[in-house]
């Protein structure tokens, strides 16, 4: 599985638009339950606009905020969360993205899944930060039972070293995407579900 993936996925680019942690941050906070293309279109717009720093988004009305981001869902908590993030970033680390666990936990509509985004991609920490897709196929996989997305990322920790994680994750969600998606694999054809157990059926899966 390793093998394969380094072959079709060498060098994994982060899928959301950045230039830095905050604006990756941001990115990640208003992925949730939205796709990562229409985030890549309207965070040019939020941050051309509004600006790119902590320090220009706590000043911005909360309701600015959501005319912009409205597309992505979810816009009221979310507006409210990019404003108030900013300015914790201000008053409790001098305009910076944290760079630990805890620290980026506590910040509003920061939950483990995006926390664990920012260590990986923003810091270089190994993380394995588990999604829907990675969720979906780690069972798929037999990797993992999938009681909960918790315990994906238990068993995932457990089965690959450290170095691999923060590649591999991205590896795993471009494969989901290109190769194993929820509608179009049936668990018979997919290149790595029959090498690893040729079956005659899909595998059900539990969702995130």
């Amino acid at each position: 599985m390793l093998h394969r993936l380094g072959e079709l996925y060498p060098d994994p680019p982060v899928p959301l638009d950045h230039s830095d942690p905050f604006t990756l941050l941001i990115a990640v906070l208003l992925s949730a339950q939205c796709t990562d293309v229409r985030v890549n279109q309207i965070t040019p717009r939020l941050f051309g606009t509004l600006g790119r720093s902590p320090q220009e988004l706590a000043r911005q009305p909360a309701a600015r905020i959501e005319e912009i981001i409205r597309p992505c869902g979810l816009g009221p908590q979310k507006a409210r969360a990019i404003q108030s993030l900013s300015q914790i970033l201000l008053d409790q680390h001098e305009g910076c993205v944290p760079g630990n666990l805890a620290d980026l936990e506590a910040l509003p509509g920061v939950g483990h899944k995006t926390a664990q985004v920012v260590m990986a991609q923003a810091f270089g920490v190994p993380s394995f930060p588990v999604d829907t897709h990675i969720h979906r196929l780690a069972q798929r996989w037999k990797l993992t039972d999938g009681r909960s997305v918790l315990q994906t990322e238990k068993d995932l920790k457990a089965l690959f070293p450290p170095s691999a994680w923060n590649k591999l994750h991205l590896q795993i969600i471009f494969y989901g995407r290109d190769h194993c998606t929820a509608r179009g694999c049936d668990g018979t054809i997919c290149e790595i579900c029959h090498a690893l157990f040729p079956q005659r059926r899909a595998v059900k899966t539990r969702k995130a």
